[in-house]
């Protein structure tokens, strides 16, 4: 029994640890796909396209025949007495008899079907209900375009941090080898102490920024699960790498592509709220055409003097009864005319906000297009100065161990050289992610 237990706990264990240990490997396009369907914000974004199916069809069954059924038992503990003349009963004129009527228990079961043959109401909920789909289908669209651009970022906010750490780590092994041969020319008294210091700090300060960046990659990591939708501490993968993701995003024929607003979400759902408001206001006109309604009313009744209801001889009573309900408004005080103008007022904003709403988005699509293309510039002007800064850095180098220039001057090169290598990195995901928002408001994915 023991050893049961024993084999139990360590196999319960391992397959914790196989569970524990779980790991994922990405490419971008990948990790794109994979958000789609398990990121967090996706997830609830379907759910409400399925939400909205629903809700059509709720409003779809309102004029469709509806059947309602129901059983109602009565014990009258204490019968209802009615007086009626004595003289009935051959009693004395002028007096009353009580009497009671009927048996004491009762059983009705009854079965009603009712059918909307004409609401105004119910035409132009149907229409609105499809206009609710077509909006919760166009938001699920622009959660899907921001799910892609956040984990376009975070990949590339991860690439990035990873690539910062090998350069950094780059430049401490290069600084760790100035200062350990400048420390010995010092002892030698062939430098000055300030040669010597001076490579510390940046040695120093390089240290820091390493440690941080760590701190920022783990970051950058947990970021980029959660925006996946797996597990914070999940092992992932990303098998493209920095150099790969600039040349795929670079693309100048996308700064040539035209804007259509038939595809951009956000004219979509700028149209969806100015049909919502028109529906509103047709809604109110039709409040004031007659309602119309049929119904089949079918029931049995059974009485008896104890609960007999269930025997086979007991006997039921049927009645069956089939009408039409004709609702006319006809006055309302002015109070549907002030709901029918209030609404049309509502309309007029909402076409009014529709065409601001298309003005914005074609100034969204310039912007983009400007940020881009700046992008692109900026990268090709920080990956020359970056080539540029590291020749400075090693003329200054060799000018330094020859003594032709002093510490001051190489570490001011160093300086440049790191700023130049951040401004590289930052360059290149600001091409990534200016990319992405253009093909957002493009629509150019699918």
């Amino acid at each position: 029994m023991k050893n049961f237990l024993k084999i139990s706990l360590l196999l319960m264990s391992v397959f914790g640890f196989a569970q524990e240990q779980k790991s994922y490997n990405f490419s971008l396009e990948e990790a794109v796909n994979f958000a789609i369907d398990s990121n967090y914000t996706a997830i609830n974004s379907k759910r409400e396209v399925l939400a909205a199916l629903k809700q059509k069809w709720e409003t779809t069954a309102t004029g469709l025949p509806q059947i309602n059924a129901g059983v109602d038992y009565r014990n009258n503990l204490k019968q209802p007495v009615s007086l009626i003349p004595a003289e009935f009963t051959g009693g004395e004129p002028g007096t009353f008899e009580p009497v009671i009527f009927g048996v004491p228990q009762t059983m009705t079961a009854t079965a009603t079907l009712n059918q909307l043959l004409f609401d105004g109401s119910y035409i132009v909920a149907l229409q609105a209900s499809k206009t609710f789909l077509e909006y919760s289908k166009n938001l699920e669209e622009k959660t899907t375009s921001i799910v892609r651009k956040e984990v376009i970022n975070a990949y590339g906010s991860v690439l990035l941090s990873q690539e910062n750490i090998k350069i950094l780590e780059s430049n401490k092994e290069t600084l760790a080898k100035n200062l350990n041969e400048t420390s010995e020319i010092f002892k030698n008294g062939l430098a000055e102490e300030e040669d010597v210091e001076q490579l510390q700090i940046t040695l120093s300060n390089i240290e820091t920024q390493l440690n941080n960046s760590k701190r920022v990659l783990d970051l950058s990591q947990q970021l980029f699960n959660i925006t996946l939708g797996i597990d914070l501490d999940a092992n992932v993968i990303l098998t493209e790498s920095l150099d790969n993701l600039i040349i795929q995003n670079i693309d100048l024929q996308l700064l040539a592509e035209e804007l259509s607003l038939e595809n951009n979400v956000d004219y979509k759902i700028a149209n969806n709220f100015t049909e919502q408001r028109r529906l509103e206001l047709k809604l109110e006109k039709f409040k004031a055409l007659p309602t119309l309604s049929a119904f089949i009313n079918y029931g049995t009744q059974a009485n008896s003097n104890t609960f007999t209801f269930l025997d086979s001889d007991q006997r039921w009573f049927q009645s069956s009864i089939a009408g039409v309900s004709l609702q006319v408004p006809i006055f309302s005080s002015l109070g549907r005319t002030a709901k029918t103008q209030r609404a049309e007022i509502a309309f007029d904003q909402s076409k009014t906000e529709f065409d601001e709403a298309i003005q914005r988005i074609k100034l969204e699509a310039n912007s983009a297009k400007n940020n881009y293309e700046f992008a692109i510039e900026k990268y090709e002007n920080s990956k020359n100065n970056l080539n540029l800064a590291e020749r400075i850095e090693r003329k200054n180098q060799i000018k330094f161990f020859e003594g032709l220039s002093s510490s001051f001057d190489l570490r001011q090169a160093q300086l440049q050289l790191y700023s130049a290598q951040q401004e590289y990195l930052q360059a290149i995901l600001d091409v990534i992610v200016q990319k992405a928002e253009l093909e957002r408001i493009l629509n150019t994915t699918n």
